[in-house]
């Protein structure tokens, strides 16, 4: 495996952002000199530079730690299951959000899009799901796109994987990761089955068009995440809350919601984060 300087990793995070070193420098209230001679590795950065680096340059919090490492300190970034007791008030938060988004569907997903937390109105989607995309940790994207999943349900596949597409990468730009780059490879790489959706990067909304029931329904979704988290966890925690787009599908959840029985399913993964799921 390849081991970074300090240097080299902020170099490469600079180069990922677009930034020349005067960007760098101005923005971080520093001389360019100082930031060449970080990157090159003549001068060693103290802990408190290497952070108020990373923060200019919107680095995550799991590589901040790697980037201190890198430096010779401590990791300053704590990672916990979310139901450690010291996330009680964010775990709280999480399921309250949830819980309130109802009788519409939401549901919580880390960074590389495991779900961890769902709402009532989630339930009857997985009625007809294969078992083995019910075994932890729980994909939403794969779930979402494998025909043993939720695809049979979606009208507009193709453009559902466009968004999808559109999303990860620009998750990969900010923070590449190996795993999340092979779902991307499996799952996502263009091919002909697109050719007929049309481009996400300029519509404004995308909806999600499901044939359930013998109804259709037609939903956008908006994305919520953590204010200035200071744990890892909280840091790749984000919230999906789906609406409808006409009368015909607000009614279809508001008429369901309440007859849902909650099923017992496991959204935990391979690092121990434990889906709280949000119940009445």
């Amino acid at each position: 495996m390849t081991v970074h300087t300090v240097g080299e990793l902020l170099r490469q995070w600079r180069h990922r952002r677009r930034l020349s070193q005067l960007d760098l420098a101005i923005s971080a209230d520093v001389s360019a000199r100082h930031v060449s001679l970080v990157e090159t590795g003549k001068s060693n950065p103290s802990a408190d530079m290497v952070l108020r680096l990373a923060d200019r340059l919107d680095v995550p919090l799991r590589e901040r730690n790697r980037l201190l490492l890198a430096a010779g300190f401590a990791p300053r970034y704590a990672e916990r299951p979310l139901d450690d007791d010291g996330l009680s008030a964010a775990r709280g938060a999480v399921a309250r959000v949830l819980r309130a988004h109802e009788p519409y569907p939401a549901l919580a997903f880390d960074r590389r899009w495991n779900i961890v937390m769902t709402n009532r109105a989630v339930e009857p989607f997985f009625a007809d799901v294969d078992p083995d995309l019910l075994r932890p940790p729980i994909n939403l994207v794969r779930l979402g796109l494998d025909p043993r999943g939720f695809a049979p349900l979606v009208l507009n596949l193709a453009d559902v994987r466009a968004v999808f597409r559109s999303r990860i990468r620009r998750q990969l730009a900010v923070a590449p990761d190996a795993e999340l780059t092979a779902l991307y490879e499996e799952l996502l790489e263009p091919g002909s089955e697109d050719a007929s959706s049309r481009s996400v990067e300029s519509d404004v909304v995308i909806p999600m068009i499901l044939h359930v029931d013998g109804r259709q329904l037609q939903l956008f979704s908006t994305i919520t995440t953590f204010g200035t988290p200071m744990d890892i966890t909280l840091d790749e925690v984000a919230i999906e809350s789906y609406y409808p787009m006409d009368a015909e599908s607000a009614a279809y959840f508001e008429e369901s919601v309440g007859d849902v029985k909650p099923r017992a399913v496991s959204f935990r993964d391979r690092s121990g984060l434990t889906a709280c799921r949000s119940r009445r």
